[in-house]
């Protein structure tokens, strides 16, 4: 009997123990939530107060914040919330998520990092807005250009209100907004190597967001010089495979028209590498740019028109996702660089640049025995050589069954035609020696084959087309 009365009082001890613990357990989540709700709705408050305070000394916005027209019929966006002070402990829940991956430690060098951004497009803009959700509390946007209807589909800010109104603003406001201590330097400008230090003052990072070839280099090439850190987005337009977007140094990119033609400038400018880049493998083969009236040829060179001397007038396709996810990886790089947690060493997709020397190795060989050895350079060089094996014949070699060779390499189609990009195909290594002491072509190997050689010549033109 008293063995029970001794099992009866431990169980109440347990019991009562449990209970005590559960219940305060219960009044430390009730006094955290209730906490953290009062804070919440002085927060409310202090943000009510602010755009009050806003609207009253401004007749032109509207109590929603959104932009209406002015008197003489132009758009004017409201103005920024004004940076007003902000609790820290506000500001840590609200990036609580970036402090428990990076540490306090590298969150304090975000915090403390300035980047300028140079184009605030699709690019630009998605990669502005998670640089300062992220914790980035100091940004410099730089633009000439202005919302568009067209500029809907893949600006990360803009609204139908936006419409009219300088891109730059649009993101400003968009900032303000998310963050209300972040620090907005809007410049309604265009970046120019004559004066582009001033826009670039005090950068810890520049992002390079521009569409202009020629300003992209001369901006890249300054930066180079004056040891400013700067990260270069490539061509977003005409791409839908997101599986092919990418981070590497300019000089590693694999293939995209854009980036080849950036790098071949920057090489010549002796900037040979050194500049990390987000672009895609994607050859954009089925999508044409959009046509232009006739008069715009009667002016004279249409490569390079626009707003402004030497920016184009051509529209390009463009599929909304992918310029966000070019300004996502811009994002995430520089926000791992200011932290001081760098990517060591970005992975390609394609991590082939082996395949290609060795192809390319090959085909110099062989070339050699038909000219002589006094040979030393193909008129095609390593990116062709990546374009043909992966985007053309898709790593396999053009004979049935279109299997991936053994050992591939590279072989004219016709022996005696002209060392192009139309008239290069992919063979097993055995199959190029019968194919070249045999004579090539359709005599040896048929129709069938013919067609497919001409498919894959059909989609070099398109590429070219668009390249050009």
């Amino acid at each position: 009997m008293d063995g029970f009365n001794f099992q009866s009082h431990r169980a109440q001890l347990i019991t009562a123990a449990v209970v005590a613990s559960a219940t305060t357990a219960a009044l430390i989540s009730v006094y955290q939530s209730l906490s953290k709700r009062s804070r919440r709705r002085d927060l409310d408050q202090d943000i009510l107060r602010s755009i009050s305070s806003n609207v009253s000394g401004n007749k032109n916005v509207l109590f929603d914040g959104t932009a209406k027209h002015s008197a003489e019929g132009t758009r004017e966006l409201p103005a920024p919330t004004t940076t007003l002070s902000y609790d820290e402990d506000l500001i840590q829940e609200q990036l609580a998520r970036n402090y428990a991956f990076f540490g306090d430690e590298a969150m304090a060098k975000i915090r403390k990092g300035t980047v300028v951004v140079v184009g605030c497009g699709g690019v630009g803009s998605w990669a502005a807005v998670m640089l300062v959700r992220s914790g980035v509390s100091k940004i410099r946007l730089v633009d000439f250009d202005y919302v568009t209807l067209s500029s809907l589909n893949r600006h990360a800010t803009a609204t139908l209100t936006d419409v009219g109104t300088p891109k730059v603003k649009s993101i400003e406001r968009t900032l303000k907004q998310i963050a209300r201590w972040v620090e907005v330097d809007a410049r309604v400008d265009i970046w120019r190597k004559e004066d582009g230090g001033k826009l670039l003052e005090g950068a810890d990072w520049v992002v390079d967001a521009i569409d202009n070839i020629q300003t992209k280099v001369d901006l890249l090439k300054y930066c180079h010089e004056h040891e400013i850190k700067v990260f270069s987005s490539m061509g977003a337009g005409a791409k839908c495979d997101p599986t092919r977007v990418q981070i590497s140094d300019i000089s590693c990119t694999v293939y995209d028209p854009l980036a080849r033609a950036v790098r071949r400038r920057l090489r010549l400018q002796g900037v040979p590498s050194g500049i990390p880049v987000v672009y895609s493998t994607e050859v954009p083969s089925d999508v044409k740019l959009l046509p232009l009236p006739e008069e715009e040829f009667q002016k004279g060179p249409v490569k390079e028109l626009g707003v402004f001397d030497d920016f184009r007038v051509r529209i390009l396709p463009v599929l909304g996702p992918l310029p966000a996810l070019f300004g996502l990886h811009i994002a995430t790089y520089v926000l791992c660089a200011l932290a001081d947690k760098p990517l060591a060493n970005p992975l390609p997709i394609k991590n082939r640049r082996k395949v290609y020397e060795r192809l390319l190795r090959d085909l110099l060989n062989r070339e050699r025995e038909r000219v002589g050895p006094q040979l030393n350079r193909l008129p095609l060089d390593e990116d062709d050589v990546a374009l043909l094996f992966e985007d053309i014949h898709r790593g396999r070699s053009v004979l049935p069954p279109h299997a991936v060779p053994v050992r591939p390499t590279l072989v004219r189609w016709d022996p005696a035609g002209p060392l192009t990009l139309e008239n290069v195909v992919v063979m097993d290594a055995g199959d190029a020696e019968r194919h070249l002491t045999d004579g090539g072509g359709p005599a040896v190997w048929g129709e069938e084959v013919a067609q497919v050689v001409d498919r894959r010549r059909a989609e070099i033109g398109r590429m070219r087309e668009w390249v050009m």
